[in-house]
């Protein structure tokens, strides 16, 4: 009996210390498909590389080519591009208009473009209104969009520098939302339309040219454009200051234009062509020496047709 129970305790040590044969090869299967399977994912994940980095290039979309000869135009803006005082006292004169007229003497924009003024019926539409500001470009553009028009003209910013003071001029970044907000508007209903958008006018220039006319002077007392043109004789520091005021509030809406405009590809800013044009007084209303007259809008027409039909857009 105790002979017995020693063989079985030899026995039980024996199983302890030596793993039976079976649990070593299940180790080592276990080992080997461990092996297996990440040299099989490598080889995935290498295959998976070399396909991506195989594969052809996403296609670009092409880049957007300006129409030079657009075949239809909608003019949206203020009172330059309605015509004001062009052709009668305090009254619109669209016919005269810089961008969509009939005049042959002023050759518009639209008329150089597409033909004369018999063809132009249906093709050109005029949303100026005289007397508005940037904030009320978007509504304009509205109508402008509905007419699906081939090409835009913008021609807004004075009315927003000329007010009864300089506090009243409205501030750059409201500037900066209306304009922004109006190409969105002519997006959303015709996103292939082109535009073209003029520099305000240099209103520093334009008190610098007319403030030696007896004349000019006292139409400017009547109110036009008090923060430029008020007490246009006065020469003193304080109205120096207000004028530059004035000024530099222009520049920073043109600005505004181009930086805007920039973001659009079909859109195209003067490059300043307004601005930096030198209008005299032969190019003024004489009823308000201050709006274009016939030979002004004439003048607007061909710095607009210049650029529009350029192969490349102003700098």
């Amino acid at each position: 009996m105790r002979e017995q129970r020693t063989r079985h305790a030899r026995h039980e040590r024996h199983t302890t210390t030596r793993p039976p044969r079976t649990r070593t090869v299940a180790a080592a299967l276990t080992t080997a498909a461990a092996l297996l399977l990440t040299g099989t994912l490598t080889a995935c994940e290498s295959s998976s590389d070399t396909q991506t980095k195989g594969a052809p290039a996403r296609k670009l979309p092409p880049p957007v080519v300006w129409d030079r000869s657009p075949d239809s135009i909608a003019a949206v803006g203020d009172s330059i591009t309605r015509g004001f005082d062009a052709c009668v006292v305090l009254s619109d004169c669209p016919e005269v208009s810089w961008s969509t007229g009939t005049d042959t003497e002023v050759r518009s924009l639209a008329q150089r473009l597409i033909g004369e003024p018999t063809v132009l019926a249906g093709r050109t539409w005029n949303y100026a209104r005289t007397g508005a500001e940037v904030a009320d470009l978007p509504a304009q553009m509205t109508k402008a969009a509905a007419r699906k028009p081939e090409l835009v003209t913008v021609m807004v910013g004075a009315n927003d520098a000329c007010a009864d003071s300089t506090e009243l001029m409205t501030p750059v970044e409201d500037f900066r939302q209306s304009f922004t907000s109006a190409l969105r508007e002519l997006r959303r209903t015709a996103p292939k339309a082109q535009v073209y958008v003029s520099s305000v006018p240099d209103l520093k220039r334009l008190w610098s040219t007319g403030r030696d006319n007896p004349l000019s002077r006292q139409i400017w007392k009547l109110g036009i454009c008090a923060t430029m043109l008020d007490d246009a004789e006065d020469l003193s520091t304080r109205a120096h200051a207000r004028r530059d005021q004035v000024q530099d509030r222009v520049v920073a809406y043109n600005a505004v234009l181009k930086d805007v405009c920039g973001k659009d590809q079909r859109c195209r800013y003067d490059g300043g062509a307004v601005f930096d044009y030198r209008f005299g007084n032969e190019a003024l209303s004489r009823w308000d020496w201050f709006h274009p007259n016939k030979d002004g809008q004439s003048r607007l027409a061909e710095i607009a047709y210049r650029n529009v039909t350029a192969a490349k857009p102003p700098v």
